[in-house]
């Protein structure tokens, strides 16, 4: 027989207090309800950006390192409004509830996004228990790229022309040899993209693995937001629950569908957590 939704709630709640170690898993649902896009569909990306709607280009072809060598001024116009957009954007207050919930646990928490956004980081989580598996906007890199360094974006903002779209000069420039800069995230058909930064947060996650079956901890993964188009945090989810033996909390509106014994919630990922911490059970009280 299914369950209810309340039943499944107080499933995830009874879960996540008897867990000793936490994995948030989030795709970009997670940071819908803090006012951010989800670029879901051409429809959904063309209304974030209507002035790419007019041209006829999808985010697919968007997110592409050509554009900053083919048109940099569009290229900047599109990650330096998202980059000025993510500054200014607040988390939820879910991020901070699983962040106190993380910080409870004997073995502690870990984040894996596809989220380039910088939103964990705001909220509180520490960048030494984050893997960021595409990269992060907040982040640069040549676009050549001249060298192996990458740099933390902390210029002022990206001035950009929105009645056409471009991105105003100076745009962002490589600190060695001056040419252009990207933004250090992982596009399509991506060759230049320097992924040592996301190695390092891959080896200190790996790390933590380790430690978990060693001591035959239980782990507790919420994921949130993370749909099925590009799988890299739902497979990533359900490898861990696998090899771990924990349990799954699949938080999505639209793609809950869950392997046999985890539990699904098709709810946002604001709306889940309220009702989760709100159910009346004492989730940061130990067992």
């Amino acid at each position: 027989m299914d369950l209810s939704i309340e039943d499944q709630v107080r499933q995830a709640a009874a879960v996540l207090k008897a867990a000793d170690a936490l994995l948030v898993t989030a795709g970009a649902g997670m940071g819908v309800d803090s006012g951010l896009p989800d670029f879901r569909g051409k429809q959904g990306f063309w209304r974030a950006y209507p002035a790419l709607a007019e041209l006829g280009i999808s985010f697919e072809e968007m997110a592409n390192p050509a554009w900053f060598k083919e048109d940099p001024a569009l290229a900047w116009a599109f990650y330096g409004h998202r980059l000025n957009l993510y500054r200014h954007t607040a988390p939820h207050a879910g991020f901070h509830e699983l962040l106190q919930l993380g910080k409870s646990k004997a073995h502690g928490y870990f984040v894996f996004t596809s989220n380039v956004d910088g939103q964990f980081q705001k909220a509180g989580f520490s960048p030494e228990r984050l893997v960021e598996c595409h990269g992060s906007i907040g982040h640069l890199q040549c676009r050549v790229p001249c060298t192996n360094e990458i740099w933390e974006a902390d210029g002022g903002p990206v001035n950009i022309d929105v009645s056409k779209f471009r991105a105003l000069e100076p745009l962002p420039r490589c600190k060695n040899c001056r040419e252009l800069a990207r933004p250090n995230i992982l596009m399509s058909g991506d060759y230049s993209w320097l992924s040592h930064r996301t190695d390092r947060q891959r080896e200190r996650f790996s790390a933590w693995m380790d430690e978990l079956a060693e001591k035959s901890a239980k782990v507790a993964v919420i994921e949130l937001g993370a749909g099925g188009a590009i799988p890299t945090v739902r497979s990533t989810s359900e490898w861990v629950t696998g090899h771990l033996d924990g349990k799954l909390i699949r938080i999505n509106p639209r793609e809950a569908t869950v392997p046999p014994g985890q539990i699904s919630l098709p709810l946002g990922a604001t709306q889940a957590i309220q009702r989760i911490f709100g159910c009346g059970v004492n989730l940061s009280e130990p067992l």
